[in-house]
């Protein structure tokens, strides 16, 4: 079954990495690498940034323990999923009021022209965020079921929108073709809720709004560990966007160069590390809930061997081919070969911490599985800590690529400090057997 499930994962998550490579050819092809392309990016880049820490990463480490052990799931998942959408929309109402503010604030580089350029993207952009927790929260109730396909592969129609969007303003002015952009992130997500909502409604789980009485020790517990694992999931997230951040300070087109290398980075840990995290979450909270452990480090001595493997053979392909993969995939109209070259330093930087980014995941797992979310969180401060005092130390003598590599540094140092919190004996003893 753990072979299975990482298989649909990989499958669908592949899918959606080349039609998003596919977009970003466009975008790089029609766009370049100039301000309006930052401005996007920047825009469609903070409320990723949430999405990743609130509802991919901490939802699901928090939810699904939660879930599993609740004796009231149907009326614990309802109240669960109106406040945090309730907040959500609030939430994106705000940015919207004061989108200038915001843009501002998370381009601080930028000049004040430049910044009424981006805020009205901002404003719409944010609206992705409610719409991806949706998605989120029935991919969850989906994934505890073992039905992985469908979120899989739905980020594709995300892509596919986008892709629309940018086909049919080709031959507008590039401000315009960032509001067709925006547009089609919207679409897209709207499209991802349709296809949830009918595997939702196949899979018999439809019942979501049943606000009976129920133990509020339940929810109590589960905000508990969400806000712990909020900030225990938001390393490697928070570290890109300090990129951005300090980035916007650089020369113009910076905060492109880090997004395309980014964005080549995030396939192999997509591909290989978050579907083998996906598929292997529910098994070992499952066992845990069980108190079958030693089937847990079995599960995560297989996945993590295989990952192990797996990310270092990506490791050294991505480091000797990085000009060659940046030139093949850009290299087109608006992207120029000075474009390829910074890309292709920045993402030999980012792939040096591939390994150690990619199995802090699984045997973060474990940590999760056992509801030490707090504990996740500190390992993830500190890291994040370093990653900051990295930056700003390696911002000056090496620009961009100064920034890829403390998000690097800092993998290691999570890494580390997860093994430690998972234990060095266990680690040794789990490999000898």
């Amino acid at each position: 079954m753990l072979l299975k499930s990482i298989f649909t994962n990989s499958s669908g998550i592949l899918v959606s990495r080349v039609t998003g490579f596919v977009r970003d050819l466009l975008t790089a092809s029609i766009l370049g690498a100039n301000v309006y392309s930052d401005i996007f990016f920047i825009a469609f880049k903070l409320p990723n940034l949430f999405r990743s820490i609130f509802a991919d990463g901490a939802f699901t480490q928090a939810f699904i323990p939660s879930y599993a052990k609740s004796k009231h799931k149907i009326r614990f998942s309802s109240i669960i999923f109106l406040q945090l959408i309730g907040f959500l929309l609030i939430l994106s109402l705000i940015v919207t009021m004061f989108s200038h503010l915001v843009a501002k604030a998370f381009a601080i580089g930028f000049s004040q022209e430049t910044i009424d350029l981006a805020a009205p993207l901002f404003a719409i952009n944010f609206y992705y965020l409610p719409i991806i927790f949706t998605v989120t929260f029935m991919a969850a109730l989906l994934q505890y079921k073992h039905r992985f396909a469908t979120s899989a592969y739905s980020t594709a129609l995300l892509n596919l929108a986008m892709i629309c969007a940018l086909l049919i303003s080709k031959n507008m002015d590039k401000y315009e073709i960032t509001f067709y952009l925006s547009y089609g992130v919207i679409f897209g997500g709207i499209l991802q809720i349709i296809v949830h909502v009918y595997s939702i409604k196949k899979a018999n789980l439809c019942k979501i709004f049943h606000l009976k009485k129920y133990k509020k020790k339940e929810e109590t517990k589960f905000y508990k560990n969400f806000f712990s694992a909020t900030l225990g999931s938001s390393t490697m997230h928070i570290s890109a966007f300090i990129d951005t951040w300090l980035a916007s300070l650089l020369v113009s087109g910076s905060i492109s160069y880090l997004y395309y290398a980014n964005r080549i980075f995030q396939l192999p840990l997509a591909i290989f590390a978050i579907a083998t995290s996906i598929a292997l979450f529910p098994m070992i909270a499952k066992s845990i809930k069980n108190k079958n452990e030693e089937k847990a480090l079995s599960l995560m001595k297989k996945s993590s061997l295989i990952l192990f493997v797996l990310l270092s053979i990506a490791t050294i392909i991505g480091i000797v081919f990085d000009n060659f993969i940046i030139k093949i995939l850009f290299e087109r109209g608006a992207f120029t070969k000075e474009d390829t070259i910074n890309t292709a330093l920045i993402l030999t930087m980012y792939l040096i911490g591939l390994l150690p980014f990619g199995l802090a995941k699984i045997f973060s797992l474990w940590l999760y599985a056992k509801e030490q979310q707090l504990l996740t969180a500190k390992i993830s401060m500190q890291s994040l800590a370093c990653n900051i005092v990295f930056s700003l130390l390696l911002i000056k003598p090496f620009e961009a690529a100064g920034l890829a590599f403390a998000s690097t540094l800092s993998g290691f140092i999570l890494f580390f400090l997860t093994i430690k919190a998972f234990g060095f004996n266990n680690f040794i003893k789990m490999f000898k057997n």
